[in-house]
Parts: structure tokens; C-alpha cells; sequence
């Protein structure tokens, strides 16, 4: 441990550590254990235990939560959808969130996997000054996606 003395910048045995703990009935608390000697300090554990919780949490409330909002396409939607559900991808890039567009194939409408890629990158196009795409149009099943996420929003 190194001594917290200005005075007396010694490194310090654990029994000296630990004698001078108690002394002022506080704990020795490892807190770089890699560092050569290991770095220690004598505080109250419980505090320290508090305030390593306090900044998790902080940190925590600082991440932005990443929200994916889904859009549901047949291969044969009409212009009237496709308009609507356009308006609505729009409302939710503006707002920071993820659109994940799909379009989901019943039965033998798989035979018109192009025309679901066609409205997807029509799709992508129509939003291509509030987003950007993520992942192009891709086959998985009965369902082709596509992921769009919202370009750097402008702070006021």
C-alpha cells in the first residue's frame, strides 16, 4: 500500500495496513489490484460500495436506449399503405428510433421474393435523408428484412 502521507510516500507491509485500518476503525480496501504493489486504500467500505453504485448508475442513465420499431410489407402492398406506414417510418427516425421493415411472405407468395426487395430499397430511398441503411434487404424464411437507423440527430 502506498501511504497516503504526503510526508511519507512509503510503501507499507499488510500488517502495517491493516494495524493502521484499525486504528481508525476503517477497512483496508484493495483498489487496483494489478498495479505492482497493489494499490489499497483505508476507507469505509460500505461507502465505497455506495458511491461505486452511484456511478454505475449514472453512467447507466446516460446510455441511450436503442429502440427498434417494426413496419409489416406484403409483396403486393398498395401505394396507400406503403404511403402510410412511409409516414410512419418517418415520425420514427425523427424521434432516434430504428426502423426494421420487413416483408413477410404467406404461402406461395414467396414466388415474388423480387417484388419484396423492390419496395424494400424503394422503401430505403423515400427515407434516405433521415436515415441510413443498417442492413440491406435479406431472405430469412418466409421473411425478407431490412434495417434503417436514424442519421445524427441535431441537438437544439
Amino acid at each position: 500500500m502506498v501511504g497516503d502521507n504526503i510526508d511519507n510516500p512509503d510503501v507499507y507491509s499488510i500488517r502495517e495496513a491493516i494495524e493502521m485500518a484499525d486504528k481508525l476503525e476503517l477497512d483496508l480496501v484493495e483498489i487496483s489490484p494489478t498495479a505492482d504493489p497493489p494499490v489499497c486504500k483505508i476507507i469505509d467500505y460500505q461507502k465505497f460500495l455506495y458511491q461505486q453504485k452511484k456511478k454505475q448508475k449514472e453512467l447507466k442513465a446516460k446510455t441511450t436506449k436503442i429502440i427498434v420499431k417494426e413496419l409489416r410489407f406484403g409483396p403486393n402492398t398498395d401505394d396507400h399503405d406503403y404511403n402510410f406506414k412511409l409516414k410512419h417510418a418517418q415520425k420514427f427516425l425523427e424521434d432516434g428510433a430504428k426502423v426494421k421493415a420487413f416483408v413477410f411472405f404467406k404461402g406461395r407468395s414467396i414466388i415474388y421474393s423480387e417484388k419484396g426487395e423492390i419496395l424494400l430499397l424503394r422503401f430505403a430511398q423515400d427515407l434516405e435523408e433521415l436515415g441510413k441503411v443498417e442492413q440491406m434487404p435479406k431472405l430469412e424464411g418466409k421473411r425478407m428484412t431490412m434495417l434503417i437507423t436514424p442519421k445524427a440527430i441535431k441537438k437544439k
